[in-house]
């Protein structure tokens, strides 16, 4: 998913986060539909190896709408991953991917050295014209930045019930299962869903950060209560998390090893230096061979704002 936003601001990551804390989501419009972003923000640019969280949903479409339509536009050094809930969507990229996502599905395009691509709703006759999705971005560390970009497409996920709670493991290893998602560094996320009212205590690693969302309903930790779209940030250093939620509550949770190194982010472009990123935005630019083509996209190409450093 692109970054639609120009607000003159770029992010420069390092380190842990000092405590746990409470962000609350920003409302932004992505091809068309409202989307709550929790990262990254000025309190809190990145959780592990994730630095971009898009709430995107979820949304009705009319009978005479498209849905959501978001154009070619480039990334780099980086991985997108969506992870869909509800309706359809096409993704189609650079190096000839061309691929349908549905509820219970995840989409992880690696950008590496540079890729563009292009996501669409997709309605069938007689389907929910709806849409519903969690769409985020991995950095990649330092000496995989500019590695060959691919795509995968993952419609297995393994999948576990602790008590009155089914989980399904999205990226990484949680309780013994381990999903087949393509991984450059330790991580996790992991997607809840409250068949009951529970309580329920999730098992963390002390050398991770941890953000928890929810993207439907609300949860209880401790004497806090957390809305949707608030996320709930923990620092390195816990080892187990209990939370309360009702029944019908969906709660993602990610977390992976802190980046020793900085990590940049300026609209769609993730680097490790801001030289990387001027150059990935010149080379966009100037339709450099490096991001490729799409035939036939859906929408106008996308060029972006101007980095904010000379």
């Amino acid at each position: 998913m692109s970054n639609h936003e120009n607000d003159n601001q770029s992010y420069t990551a390092t380190g842990a986060a000092s405590k746990s804390k409470r962000i609350q989501s920003r409302i932004s419009d992505v091809g068309g539909i409202p989307v709550a972003r929790a990262l990254p923000t000025k309190a809190q640019r990145m959780i592990g190896p994730w630095c971009f969280l898009d709430h995107a949903g979820p949304v009705q479409f009319s009978e005479d709408s498209t849905g959501m339509q978001v154009g070619p536009h480039p990334h780099t050094c980086l991985q997108t991953f969506t992870w869909m809930l509800a309706g359809t969507m096409l993704h189609r990229d650079s190096v000839g991917s061309e691929q349908i996502i549905k509820p219970g599905q995840v989409n992880l395009m690696t950008a590496g050295h540079g890729i563009c691509h292009t996501e669409s709703s997709q309605f069938s006759e007689g389907d929910a014209r709806e849409l519903h999705a969690a769409q985020l971005w991995i950095a990649l560390p330092e000496d995989k930045a500019d590695i060959a970009p691919r795509f995968d497409h993952y419609p297995n996920l393994p999948t576990f019930t602790q008590k009155s709670v089914s989980g399904t493991v999205l990226i990484g290893t949680y309780a013994g299962h381990e999903a087949p998602t393509l991984t450059f560094s330790p991580i996790v996320g992991v997607d809840f869903q409250f068949i009951e009212d529970a309580n329920l205590t999730l098992t963390l690693e002390s050398g991770f950060e941890y953000g928890v969302l929810a993207l439907e309903g609300g949860f209880e930790l401790g004497d806090e209560h957390y809305d949707q779209d608030e996320l709930c940030v923990l620092c390195c250093g816990h080892t187990s998390l209990e939370l309360n939620a009702k029944k019908g509550t969906r709660i993602l949770l990610i977390g992976g090893e802190p980046f020793a190194e900085n990590v940049t982010i300026w609209w769609n472009y993730v680097g490790h230096s801001k030289e990387y990123i001027s150059k990935a935005q010149q080379d966009w630019h100037a339709e450099a061979e490096r991001f490729g083509v799409i035939k036939n996209p859906n929408a106008p190409r996308m060029l972006g704002p101007e980095v904010p450093w000379r």
